[in-house]
């Protein structure tokens, strides 16, 4: 076998060697660069071109050797998604299996592999850590990450591209998609607001995350928008999971009685707070008001169907590959961000 990018082994020859990338140039009658361009998959190539060598390597069953590209391009074609969060909240969620779907669908369309890496940071061991460079991948993306999560400054310190899906929390020159969280929750509080609740409870998110932090945020910006000022006793903190939500409505009701609405920082907490207000013996939406984030699937099968407000995870996922391509393409190019809108969906829940 020889140890140029183009040359294969044949799959069904027991080692022999395959059609090499001159064969399939010489059948299509084109130079080996033209096949070359139309295999790695570049435009500027004639659609005439095109088809002849793809019909080339289909008649002669030629297989690009990837690991002889690799050596030569220093490129591994493939991108590593880290989801920093229990496997229990990444398969239980439909925020996280949306966003998966968004980076796949990108990633095999631009023809690269995708990595799946699940790992919190107090549990992240040191194989995953060593993974991440660049004998095995070309860039990293990053989902839900806490503040004190060390893994960006082990990327960076591998000159690995990273894209992060929500802003960064202590890293201003990175590169990130987000969705407009603050907008969002303040949408949905002013809209609890608007239907005459006078006593506005949140079940905010982790505060060591920016996403709860920034929920956070918007509920305290529409009721200093309304002349309202922020009770502690009406802030439970949760941390995402269903069960959360439950407890955190538990101890709303202990404190204060008289809450009439609930602002919940994603749906599964306020699938949590419908279950806890409905064993509490409280109507929803006529004796409390519940709204959720992420319009997710999950809230038009609640009961009452949940008012939510609404992000697309797979425009995210979508997002991040194309902003990590472009920083493949142009590793000395600034970073970029972009922040993707949100908007109330309302249901009976409110």
């Amino acid at each position: 076998m020889r140890s140029e990018a183009g040359d294969t082994l044949s799959p069904d020859s027991g080692g022999k060697r395959g059609p090499t990338l001159e064969e399939v140039a010489a059948r299509a009658g084109v130079g080996r660069g033209t096949a070359s361009r139309v295999i790695n998959g570049a435009s500027n190539v004639s659609e005439r071109s095109r088809r002849a060598v793809l019909d080339a390597v289909a008649e002669l069953n030629y297989v690009p050797n990837h690991a002889a590209r690799t050596l030569k391009t220093r490129r591994t074609e493939a991108i590593a998604l880290v989801i920093a969060e229990s496997e229990e909240r990444i398969f239980g969620e439909p925020f996280f299996a949306g966003v998966v779907r968004g980076i796949s669908t990108a990633t095999t369309d631009a023809g690269r592999q995708l990595v799946l890496l699940l790992s919190q940071a107090g549990q992240r061991s040191a194989n995953l850590e060593g993974y991440l460079s660049r004998q095995h991948v070309d860039g990293v993306l990053l989902l839900s990450l806490h503040d004190d999560d060390a893994l960006p400054r082990v990327i960076r310190s591998r000159s690995l591209p990273m894209v992060f899906g929500g802003r960064p929390p202590n890293d201003q020159e990175a590169s990130y998609v987000d969705v407009d969280n603050v907008r969002g929750a303040r949408l949905a509080v002013e809209h609890l607001l608007a239907r005459g609740r006078r006593t506005v409870a949140t079940v905010t998110g982790p505060r060591d995350m920016v996403a709860g932090r920034d929920r956070y945020a918007g509920y305290v910006a529409a009721l200093e928008g309304a002349g309202r000022e922020v009770e502690e006793g009406l802030v439970v903190e949760g941390d995402f999971s269903q069960a959360s939500g439950a407890r955190a409505v538990a101890e709303l009701l202990r404190r204060s009685p008289e809450v009439d609405a609930v602002f919940c920082a994603n749906d599964p907490m306020a699938a949590g707070a419908l279950q806890q207000l409905r064993d509490a013996g409280r109507r929803v939406p006529e004796d409390v008001a519940v709204v959720g984030f992420d319009d997710s699937p999950l809230a038009a099968t609640t009961h009452p169907p949940l008012t939510s407000v609404h992000q697309s995870p797979e425009r995210m996922g979508a997002a991040m590959v194309a902003l990590l391509l472009d920083r493949l393409a142009d590793p000395d190019a600034p970073a970029r961000s972009e922040v993707l809108e949100t908007r109330l969906v309302v249901r009976e829940s409110s």
